[in-house]
């Protein structure tokens, strides 16, 4: 008689670790890369060259304010609801809990630096490469939220910065990269599939998005395999979209030119 480990039998089989896959990447961010990729072939396809097209961050939701902050809200929690999933899918019986996703709390303080430190090392050549994709033609113009809109515009935003981060994290590195290994892929075969997924859902704002964030996945993956630890990618995730949803509408409102704006 063969003996199994727990571990092995509770692992669900191929078959069902691919449908899982596609299941959870179908209500996330595979069908988020599938709208990108028709949005970018719906704005290269126009008369207008791209640099001349917009696209707006964390666009309203109802010409009601009441409603605007129900819709908006409602938006965050649902798009929440596939890290729940994942959670529940790779959830230990035994500590730590979150250990397959890379999340264990253990070093919080070290977590955070490591965090801030990749969202500089990222953001800035980021926004660099985002102003040479304007000038060079290849970049939509892209139109930040007014701060001063309503009194809870800022909050939102930063829950909306939490909802990004968490959920191209969680998904993206910790689930992504516990399922394919499961499924026998190597380290840089995920690293790249990853690298690709985020670059995807990018796009529709241009090429230069896609290849910016493409890069950021190749780094963030390099550094998930060696080390295994997801918070100081979800911090730094997090800085760096908090940057862009509030101190972009800032910088853009008090220095239009620069940003290329009317």
């Amino acid at each position: 008689m063969s003996r199994t480990t727990p571990d092995a039998a509770a692992r669900p089989g191929r078959r069902r670790l691919v449908t899982e896959l596609l299941l959870v990447l179908g209500l996330s961010l595979g069908a988020s890369a599938v709208y990108s990729v028709v949005s970018i072939v719906n704005s290269a396809t126009r008369a207008e060259p791209i640099a001349s097209q917009t696209t707006t961050l964390n666009r309203s939701l109802s010409e009601r304010p009441v409603f605007d902050l129900i819709y908006q809200f409602l938006a965050i929690f649902f798009d929440l609801v596939p890290v729940a999933l994942v959670i529940f899918l790779l959830w230990n019986a035994a500590r730590p809990h979150l250990g397959r996703l890379g999340i264990d709390f253990a070093r919080p303080g070290r977590d955070i630096l490591s965090g801030l430190t990749l969202a500089l090392v990222i953001g800035v050549p980021g926004i660099g490469l985002y102003l040479a994709g304007r000038a060079l033609g290849m970049t939509l113009n892209v139109v930040p939220t007014a701060l001063d809109t309503y009194w809870w515009t800022v909050p939102i935003l930063l829950l909306s910065a939490v909802r990004a981060s968490v959920t191209e994290e969680v998904i993206v590195v910790g689930y992504l990269f516990a399922r394919l290994r499961d499924l026998g892929w190597g380290n840089w075969s995920i690293i790249l599939t990853a690298a690709l997924l985020r670059g995807s859902y990018h796009l529709y704002q241009g090429a230069p998005a896609f290849l910016g964030n493409f890069a950021m996945g190749l780094l963030f993956g390099w550094l998930y395999s060696r080390f295994g630890r997801l918070l100081p990618f979800v911090i730094a995730h997090f800085a760096i979209d908090a940057a862009i949803f509030v101190g972009y509408p800032w910088v853009a409102s008090a220095f239009p030119s620069f940003f290329g704006q009317p």
